[in-house]
């Protein structure tokens, strides 16, 4: 059976089509089918995280009748597809986001798992891809604005009968002015936190690179994190191993 993800943040810059790159590479890892979707009609930008931003057929032309999903499939690395949005401006003439749905028809049963990188904000574009999902995944920083725009989602989320399967805390620097974990669970009705991912300077040189930084540094607290993260969503408790100088660190402490 397909699980179909979407990644929401409601609130643009929290860091969703990272996640959504990067916990697409993870899933793939654990020999998992996966196929990430860039519903960002308007602005599309997970190719550019993947290192292909231009194809030849896009979800675009999905949408306009002009091709099948399956035209649209692109392997980017064992175990992991993707299907971009054209970055055109031409691209977006003909499109309706209301098609979305039925576009993806073609992926049930074909595939494990479908990770929808949905649009910033809560128009029709992010509403689509509220509404072609089992699950919602909300994507937030510890900032007020982006928490409060995070609940705006599952809010809507929960009217459209998508569950909310939890919040990932991107972005956490553990700075003084960030709201603290507790405080941002409270604001969000005590969700369930699926990963807290930290910042990490290996993040902006892995999308430098246009990789995932799970291939760039595999080792990094992003890169980790976000494996705990995709083990998780299987089911999986796993434990990874810190670096020594971590674990000498922690252990001095």
């Amino acid at each position: 059976m397909t699980r179909i993800i979407t990644l929401c943040s409601g609130k643009g810059g929290a860091g969703k089509t990272f996640l959504t790159a990067n916990l697409g590479a993870a899933l793939a890892e654990y020999r998992r089918d996966v196929v990430v979707v860039d519903a960002n009609l308007t602005t599309p930008n997970l190719g550019f995280h993947l290192g292909v931003p231009l194809y030849p057929t896009t979800l675009h032309d999905v949408l306009k009748g002009k091709a099948k999903i399956s035209d649209a499939l692109y392997e980017h690395s064992p175990g992991l597809k993707i299907v971009p949005a054209g970055i055109a401006l031409r691209d977006l003439q003909g499109t309706d986001a209301r098609d979305f749905p039925n576009a993806l028809l073609d992926l049930l049963g074909n595939t494990d798992i479908v990770l929808i990188d949905s649009a910033a904000g809560l128009g029709r574009e992010a509403l689509a891809s509220l509404e072609t999902a089992d699950e919602l995944v909300l994507v937030t920083n510890p900032e007020l604005p982006a928490v409060a725009d995070a609940l705006k989602a599952a809010k809507l989320a929960e009217q459209l009968g998508t569950r909310v399967s939890g919040v990932v805390l991107n972005r956490v620097a553990g700075k003084k002015h960030e709201m603290k974990q507790h405080e941002v669970l409270t604001m969000l009705d005590h969700m369930n936190l699926l990963a807290e991912i930290p910042e990490d300077s290996a993040v902006q040189q892995a999308i430098a690179r246009r990789m995932p930084v799970i291939h760039h540094a595999p080792r990094s607290k992003a890169s980790m994190a976000i494996r705990r993260l995709a083990g998780r969503m299987l089911g999986y408790q796993q434990r990874l191993k810190e670096p020594w100088y971590a674990r000498m660190f922690s252990f001095l402490r």
